[in-house]
């Protein structure tokens, strides 16, 4: 029996497998915080509403980063928890170099009682838009 030929007899199987896998994903999405777009985080943070922290290392932060984020390697995220704990009451808004660790990270902060969102597409997505960059020496 081929594939096609299974997927026409067992259409309600695959219907049910295809919704699982897709709830999976969303769910796995939001537990590591929502993705916001470039736009969203301006907003987030011209509204006071919202702190940056960029988990890259620092050589990487010091080569282009957002005005006013701090800058907690993913590694030291764990240890470094008294630094923001300060900004609890606020949106954490992570941010890498194209999304492979903001969601590790994410989970981490939400587990500790954060409210964690993370920049679609991180650094990378935001230098597509050619939006502003500081640069530290």
């Amino acid at each position: 029996m081929n594939y096609i030929e299974f997927i026409t007899q067992q259409w309600m199987l695959v219907s049910l497998l295809a919704i699982l896998v897709a709830v999976y994903m969303l769910r796995e999405r939001v537990k590591s915080g929502l993705p916001v777009s470039p736009n969203e985080l301006t907003a987030l943070v011209n509204a006071d509403k919202a702190v940056i922290v960029d988990i890259r290392p620092n050589a990487e932060f010091k080569t282009g980063h957002l005005v006013n984020a701090l800058n907690i390697p993913y590694e030291r995220i764990g240890a470094d928890l008294a630094t923001l704990e300060k900004y609890k009451s606020k949106t954490i808004i992570l941010i890498d170099k194209i999304g492979q660790y903001s969601g590790m990270a994410g989970r981490q902060l939400i587990k500790e009682g954060y409210d964690v969102r993370r920049l679609s597409g991180g650094i990378g997505e935001w230098q597509n838009q050619s939006l502003p960059l500081v640069k530290t020496k």
